[in-house]
């Protein structure tokens, strides 16, 4: 009897063996509507329901149905043995206090920095077989989100994450748009050397011009739009940005917020002024081909889960690009 992705998980895909699931699986994931991929990027700080280490979080990936991905070094680098905890890192102890959460913060920077440069060979045989099993999952990791860059951060540790991407089979590496201009030419720079590209994302301190010099800077400086802080940030649509840019645009995080002009709140989908739908019609309009991923940021209303939510995400795309 063939039996469906689902049924495959409820019989126990948590004890699978990630490289096993496109044989055990009937059908392969497929977040790919009308021409428009469908991703995701999860927040491993905000969801800690959903497993952290990117091996188990694959699983979940397959289990909601998603086949791109824009994965954060820290999934990456958990899974490749990284000797921090970075969950505890991030949020930091509320029994330490301001000075003391940043000197461990500083000390878990320090011992990564060392990690990676001394282990890079390993660390990068370790994302070359990830990237295997993610493939033979159905699932394609498009991006690789960096928590942070740094002007003081080493070329030899830049180079290690543009290798990093290289490997999981990335074009892409994300980041947030810099503050300052020597920044994004280094970064540009990089991504010359490396033929990767660097996407740079938004939150509410933009307009429609804050990308202008990082994109001047380099052709491999490009742009990560997150639709919904754009439109809280310019009290309007995305859509004309969209369309004005959509050759330097690598990538989209999909959300629905009202405008700054209301409040600003993050709302579930179709209930904010991002026009989310208008925004996904546009792309398949327009054959648009970078990915677009879902980023769960509204409040999970009672009763449900953040899994439950991706999936209403998922089927709010799914329908809109019918």
């Amino acid at each position: 009897m063939k039996m469906t992705r689902r049924e495959v998980v409820k019989l126990g895909l948590a004890a699978i063996p990630a490289a096993g699931l496109r044989r055990l699986a009937a059908e392969q994931p497929d977040s790919k509507f009308a021409g428009v991929q469908i991703g995701i990027i999860v927040s491993p700080y905000n969801f800690p329901s959903i497993p952290l280490p990117a091996d188990a979080f694959l699983k979940t990936l397959v289990q909601l149905g998603l086949s791109a991905v824009e994965i954060q070094d820290v999934r990456c680098e958990v899974y490749a043995g990284a000797p921090s905890k970075p969950r505890e890192g991030y949020s930091g102890s509320p029994h330490l206090t301001a000075e003391e959460r940043a000197a461990a913060a500083r000390k878990q920077a320090e011992e990564l920095r060392q990690w990676r440069l001394q282990n890079t060979a390993a660390i990068l045989g370790k994302l070359k077989t990830l990237r295997r099993m993610y493939e033979d999952a159905g699932v394609k990791i498009y991006a690789l989100r960096l928590a942070n860059t740094t002007v003081e951060m080493a070329d030899a540790e830049y180079d290690y994450f543009f290798n990093a991407a290289r490997v999981l089979g990335a074009n892409q590496i994300t980041t947030e748009l810099p503050e300052d201009p020597k920044l994004s030419q280094r970064l540009g720079d990089l991504g010359a050397r490396h033929s990767i590209y660097v996407g740079y994302h938004n939150h509410l301190q933009v307009n429609a011009h804050s990308w202008d010099t990082a994109l001047q800077q380099s052709k491999w400086n490009a742009i990560q739009l997150d639709v919904g802080h754009y439109a809280a940030a310019v009290s309007g649509s995305p859509i004309p940005f969209m369309k004005e840019h959509h050759d330097r645009i690598v990538s989209m995080h999909l959300k629905d917020r009202n405008y700054r002009s209301h409040g600003a709140a993050n709302l579930p989908w179709g209930q904010g002024e991002t026009q989310v739908k208008d925004v996904l019609l546009t792309m398949k309009q327009e054959h648009y081909t970078f990915p677009a991923g879902i980023e769960l940021e509204y409040k999970i209303p009672e009763g449900s889960t953040p899994e439950k939510e991706i999936e209403n995400c998922l089927a709010f795309c799914r329908k809109a690009l019918s």
